[in-house]
């Protein structure tokens, strides 16, 4: 299993989620974020999901 985190933004910048949890592989973990997105209501947020490596799976805008 590898560390992913997720971050949500505002449109004035300010961070609204900053969580971390774990997935099998990239595939799972865009899955995953998105899913979290939609259960907290950030769907329509400005958002990124990044490994523990730094390398970018999702970024919606």
């Amino acid at each position: 299993m590898e560390k992913y985190i997720i971050t949500a933004f505002e449109k004035s910048g300010e961070t609204v989620l900053d969580e971390s949890f774990d997935a099998q592989d990239d595939k799972e973990a865009k899955k995953v974020g998105e899913e979290l997105l939609k259960q907290r209501g950030f769907e329509n947020h400005t958002a990124r999901v990044v490994s523990s490596a730094g390398k970018l799976i999702v970024l919606k805008r």
